[in-house]
């Protein structure tokens, strides 16, 4: 909540934002988190065993609003992407069920398809069309990186589940074809490949390589220990998206190579602990509670890791935010919801080992 702050609180000069007071950005987050607070402690209280029967009604309904988003006249487009359905108090990102969705779905998959992996054709089919008609629906918005998130959960899940080679090989060229076919024909993610490769050429620095030369110079700042809580030079308007995507770049600039590892240690240490949860389910035989938290597990650690590699410069720009950290409504509400999920695992873990049920 401090550094979603500190990195909004000049966004009012810029004209764009002049409507807005300084705490504008903090009270729409704190608000966000709040609602996502009171979800999260009525998600906590529902068996895992209702998730993975409602697990298809859910998914279903996430490939519906990733239809209704692309809608003219319901889809709000911000930076020429349609992602957001607005609701007045949040601007819901359909994509953002769509990562907690497809982690159930591919979780209650591995649980009815378990005794029958090996009938390849008739196993596969309903995975491969799930993740591609996801992929063709996200690139419509356009979100590559929500899909490649979206992609690697089911694939994960697919593989810890134990899941046929051939079925894992096919869901991987699938995927690798869809994200080849979209470079090819949208020549501005072109552009962001070859302005990462070089950013700081005169054609990019400008342009696409703009928001990465940014991010490192504010990294650069930094050193150490960093220029100060609130003492950024980059938030003032130089990083674009500094409080959502660029955040970890502020965080660097104010607190430093300190500040900016101690975020990938917490990072590394949530991401270990639910893969810690899953594999405690599985060892109680709770197959579709542990595939599904170590599926969360992916979708945080993946996605953390996606941008931070973005603001390092060791990954192409992607929209990417940093997940439980950045500013957002319903980015910060699914987040919760699926921690609150996590959490019930552990929960009905602990019951179970204490000799009670789950």
């Amino acid at each position: 909540v401090v550094m979603v702050y500190s990195a909004s609180v000049a966004l009012p000069d810029n004209p764009k934002f002049a409507a807005y007071s300084q705490m504008y950005f903090l009270q729409r987050h704190v608000l966000a988190l709040a609602i996502a607070f009171v979800v999260a402690l009525v998600v906590v209280q529902v068996p895992i065993a209702v998730w993975e029967k409602q697990a298809p009604i859910i998914f279903l309904i996430s490939l519906m609003l990733l239809v209704v988003v692309l809608v003219p006249f319901i889809g709000k487009v911000v930076n020429f992407s349609r992602r957001w359905i607005p609701l007045g108090f949040m601007n819901f990102q359909p994509s953002e069920l769509a990562k907690l969705a497809i982690a159930l779905y591919a979780a209650n998959y591995m649980m009815r398809r378990m005794d029958a992996r090996e009938k390849f054709f008739r196993a596969v089919t309903p995975m491969v069309v799930a993740v591609a008609f996801v992929g063709v629906l996200l690139m419509r918005e356009p979100d590559m990186g929500a899909f490649i998130v979206v992609a690697t959960i089911a694939m994960g899940i697919l593989f810890l589940g134990g899941v046929n080679a051939r079925m894992f090989f096919l869901i991987a060229v699938v995927i690798v074809a869809t994200i080849s076919l979209y470079l090819y024909f949208d020549e501005l993610r072109r552009e962001r490949i070859l302005a990462y490769l070089d950013p700081w050429n005169p054609k990019y620095a400008q342009g696409k390589g703009y928001q990465l030369t940014h991010s490192l110079i504010a990294l650069g700042r930094g050193e150490i220990f960093g220029q100060g809580l609130g003492s950024s030079v980059e938030k003032l308007h130089y990083l674009p998206e500094a409080h959502t995507d660029f955040l970890l770049a502020v965080i660097g600039e104010e607190l430093g190579f300190v500040g900016v590892a101690t975020v990938i240690a917490l990072f590394f240490w949530l991401t270990r602990r639910i893969f810690h949860i899953g594999r405690q389910a599985i060892a109680l035989d709770r197959i579709f509670a542990g595939l599904f938290c170590e599926g969360i597990g992916i979708w945080m650690g993946f996605q953390a890791f996606i941008n931070m590699g973005v603001n390092l410069g060791v990954l192409p720009t992607k929209g990417l935010t940093l997940p439980l950290m950045s500013f957002g409504g319903s980015a910060i509400l699914i987040n919760l919801v699926a921690m609150a999920m996590v959490l019930r695992v552990d929960i009905e873990n602990r019951a179970l080992m204490r000799g009670g049920r789950a």
